[in-house]
């Protein structure tokens, strides 16, 4: 049996163990949600944010470093660039957790491997609607066990596509970078869609409901989930100049296999 079947093999093994833990966080996260609620002000709005982490985490951390006793840990979601050689956990505890503070549905909780900078599992649960997606390198993408395509579409102009800001606080080249790049969409794909947070915009891509998304940001969490969940369904992974992209690359895109060219082609106007 060849080196990349015993690794296939055993990341498989590992799949249901990542499964159980974000389904567990994710449980602990939906007991904690009303559509009612409306935080004040700033101190009240990250005390609530910071609860939701602390809640997830007690639920994720121990299991998965139960099942990957030797793999690191990365301890703040918003960090970005290349890991350390090696394998590292990198989770989102509560993906999307400005919407859940604010009783919006679009969050989730995220899980991912990474080995020697690539992700190589995933599991993405989303609590309110009991949907999981998982990947494993070389293994498929899959939605509640049933297997994800991207899309088929051959013209941007009939593209679903959309973007969103990674984290606060984003220094201005990017807002602008951000804004020109919608501007420009919006003359060259039917629907632009602007959102958080980009797991969940990514899932829809794997599953062929959007058919590109791309963000000027460098934040893990947010991205290697989405682009193991993209790459596993049959879309193409790149960064917005259409090279090839890494955890170390300065922005993102995913797009549908067909559409990628056109999807590069306007925003590498972008500056």
């Amino acid at each position: 049996m060849s080196t990349h079947a015993v690794t296939l093999a055993t990341d498989r093994a590992l799949l249901p163990e990542a499964v159980a833990a974000v389904r567990a966080a994710g449980a602990k996260l939906r007991e904690r949600f009303t559509p009612d609620a409306r935080p004040g002000g700033h101190e009240e709005l990250i005390a609530a944010l910071l609860t939701n982490d602390q809640a997830s985490l007690g639920e994720l951390r121990a299991p998965l470093h139960a099942a990957r006793p030797n793999a690191g840990w990365v301890v703040d979601e918003l960090e970005g660039g290349a890991l350390p050689d090696g394998e590292w956990w990198v989770t989102d505890p509560a993906e999307g957790n400005i919407n859940h503070v604010h009783g919006m549905p679009e969050w989730s909780v995220t899980a991912t491997l990474v080995r020697d900078n690539q992700p190589v599992v995933t599991a993405v649960h989303l609590p309110l609607t009991d949907d999981t997606y998982t990947a494993v390198r070389g293994g498929g993408a899959f939605r509640n066990g049933v297997r994800l395509r991207a899309s088929a579409k051959e013209r941007l102009a009939d593209g679903y596509v959309g973007t969103g800001q990674a984290k606060p606080g984003e220094d201005a080249r990017t807002f602008r970078r951000i804004g020109r790049s919608l501007t420009a969409m919006l003359e060259s794909a039917l629907v632009t869609r602007v959102s958080v947070p980009a797991t969940l915009q990514l899932v829809h891509v794997a599953a062929g409901r959007m058919d590109a998304f791309w963000q000027y940001s460098d934040v893990r969490s947010g991205l290697l989930a989405g682009a193991l969940l993209v790459a596993e369904s049959g879309g193409t992974v790149t960064d917005t100049h259409g090279d090839p992209w890494t955890s170390a690359s300065q922005d993102f895109l995913a797009a549908a296999p067909a559409l990628h060219t056109a999807v590069v082609r306007v925003l590498s106007s972008v500056n």
